[in-house]
């Protein structure tokens, strides 16, 4: 129990670095669409474009700048949520099947209404049909900094329940993207993977706690994935997987609490600023508001909007009434649908598998907009309404 609890107080202030960083993703996505809309908007578009002097014999002709944002840098990001995944279900609040019924239950929902919500609209256009999870994701980062403009006005039951609803969802969008967005695979690149993660096993199960082992071998992952087909900012979520937790009275000697400790800095400060701004990029100079009716951006405004807080909600409710679950103590119902509504700010997670779902320009770029509508939308509405009904503490 003291070390449960000891646990519990470091992993909160590792997570404020999170918050604390959330101003310079802002940042990044501003300055994309500021550059996109610039007389530099053509030297921005070739700086993305701009192709890497690593092999290209590895790298299939070498990598964009974007791509290794994309494809590199963002297996941190996916790296950092494989860690938090791993260790909310053996030490966190989705350790035991009671505390995990709940968000478990609200983020299939959250991500099931959305996208049929979505295939629903897109039905009129078999081009927008892939961009159907799209609207399935909820950010962590940006949904937990909205929810902290609130101040005590919420109850930290719902907090907790957000985070543990938003690490559900991200890995649903981790299995989306692996089922769904994966391309042809090459199978000798793919037996290399494998062998990979025959080795960071061998190392769980051999009691390594030091992390320069795992670490080393992760780049073969990564490379490997890279030119298996198989998606490779996943390399970080299976790396995340074989880290050993062992919580002791000593966080600190933790070797995941100890790599999570480490690479959230990175990921805030440095990797998601830099996605906002290798892929908010949006051109304003086409866009109109009766364009938000086409059917990408509009499926993804419907199901951020309308189908996230339906979906959390009605499955929440489900739950509830039939006994499998309690809402968050001390919160009422109404305070808990306005957590709903913000579960509909979709930001990184929603860009990154947009740029994947599509291969038009145009399509991408109706997918930002979307995504980026859909979002801003879901925050204030979530906020307006958590404001009335929340009463100050």
């Amino acid at each position: 129990m003291v070390a449960t609890s000891k646990a519990q107080a470091w992993l909160q202030r590792l997570r404020a670095g999170l918050g604390n960083c959330t101003t310079l993703l802002v940042t990044g996505a501003i300055l994309a669409i500021g550059l996109a809309n610039s007389p530099w908007n053509s030297a921005y578009q070739a700086l993305l474009d701009w192709a890497s002097p690593l092999p290209p014999g590895l790298f299939h002709g070498g990598l964009s700048l974007r791509e290794i944002v994309n494809d590199g840098l963002m297996a941190g990001f996916f790296l950092l949520v494989g860690l938090e995944i791993k260790r909310e279900l053996l030490a966190g609040e989705l350790a035991s099947v009671r505390k995990a019924a709940l968000p478990i239950g609200a983020a299939v929902g959250g991500m099931a209404v959305p996208a049929l919500l979505y295939l629903g609209v897109a039905l009129r256009d078999p081009a927008a049909l892939g961009g159907w999870a799209i609207p399935a994701a909820t950010d962590i980062a940006f949904a937990l900094a909205a929810l902290s403009l609130l101040g005590r006005r919420v109850p930290a039951s719902l907090k907790v329940f957000l985070s543990a609803l938003a690490i559900i969802d991200d890995l649903g969008a981790v299995v989306i993207i692996a089922v769904f967005y994966t391309g042809q695979i090459s199978w000798l690149a793919f037996s290399f993977a494998g062998l990979a993660v025959l080795a960071l096993c061998s190392l769980n199960r051999g009691g390594v706690r030091s992390l320069w082992p795992y670490l080393l071998i992760a780049p073969v992952l990564w490379l490997s994935l890279l030119n298996s087909g198989v998606h490779a900012t996943l390399a970080g979520v299976i790396l995340a997987m074989t880290i050993p937790l062992r919580v002791s009275a000593e966080p600190a000697l933790s070797p995941l609490l100890r790599l999570e400790h480490r690479l959230q800095p990175f990921v805030a400060c440095l990797v998601l600023p830099l996605f906002g701004l290798c892929n908010a990029g949006l051109p304003l100079a086409g866009l109109s508001p009766g364009s938000l009716g086409d059917a990408v951006p509009l499926g993804i405004i419907l199901g951020l909007v309308i189908g996230k807080p339906l979906g959390v909600m009605g499955a929440s409710l489900l739950m509830v009434r039939l006994g499998l679950a309690h809402l968050p103590s001390g919160a009422s119902l109404k305070a808990f649908a306005g957590v709903a509504m913000l579960c509909g700010i979709g930001f990184t997670m929603s860009l990154f598998i947009g740029d994947l779902a599509f291969d038009q320009p145009r399509l991408v770029e109706e997918a930002r907009a979307g995504i980026l509508a859909g979002s801003l939308l879901s925050a204030l509405l979530g906020l307006v309404w958590l404001w009335r009904v929340a009463p100050a503490r």
